[in-house]
């Protein structure tokens, strides 16, 4: 078997996310009188640091940063947090990649608290205790975050592939040295799409994640 581990980003590859995040965003972005974004840059909010995403849209820097990060927080933490749905299939393929014994684990850049929470709602924590998120300042890169999933797991790096739908999932997995898959189901790659970014492969569906992964498995 090549891969040993499988990690799981959560926004666009387990979970759409987008009403939750998008309802605190907006509530954000009226609070501090900022002119509300199109839809299509709305959107660039959903999976990034959130105060990368603030300060890239509105110019910012400073102290505003992290009033704004406190607000969102504050208000996201609340009911807007499980306004989330998951993809099609995806349980499954955790059911087949389990089954066939390998190991998965789930890297997001949701502050760890929620992503805790969030993961245990929609009862991923059933199919694995390898959860990590964020630090309260952003301190942690995509990559540190999935080295420390990587960590916990006990499996060399060689034996490890990350899912995501982003540049980010991307950047992260090659930043710390793994294989990368890229999923064209959530808020990033789509369909047909040239990806430039160095990947193992590209599944439209949660099903063909755990067909590649599977691949040569009788």
């Amino acid at each position: 078997m090549k891969y040993e581990l499988v990690i799981f980003d959560v926004d666009g590859t387990l979970l759409d996310t987008s009403e939750g995040v998008l309802s605190s965003v907006k509530y954000t972005i009226e609070r501090f009188g900022f002119d509300m974004p199109d839809d299509k840059q709305l959107r660039t909010f959903i999976g990034p640091p959130i105060q990368r995403s603030f300060a890239d849209t509105f110019g910012l820097s400073g102290d505003i940063i992290q009033e704004m990060t406190a607000v969102f927080r504050d208000r996201y933490k609340g009911d807007d947090l499980i306004k989330a749905v998951s993809y099609e299939g995806i349980y499954e393929c955790f059911d087949s990649l389990e089954s066939n014994g390998i190991k998965t684990a789930i890297a997001t850049y949701k502050r760890d608290d929620y992503a805790q929470r969030i993961m245990k709602h929609f009862h991923f924590d059933d199919h694995t205790k390898i959860i990590h998120g964020a630090d309260d300042n952003n301190k942690l890169s995509k990559s540190d975050i999935i080295e420390i999933c990587i960590n916990e797991s006990g499996i060399p790096k060689e034996k490890v592939l990350m899912v995501g739908d982003t540049d980010n999932d991307a950047i992260g997995a090659e930043g710390i040295g793994v294989d990368f898959l890229a999923v064209t189901f959530g808020f990033g790659f789509k369909p047909g799409e040239e990806i430039t970014y160095p990947h193992v492969h590209v599944s439209d569906t949660a099903a063909d994640i755990a067909s590649f992964v599977l691949k040569g498995v009788s």
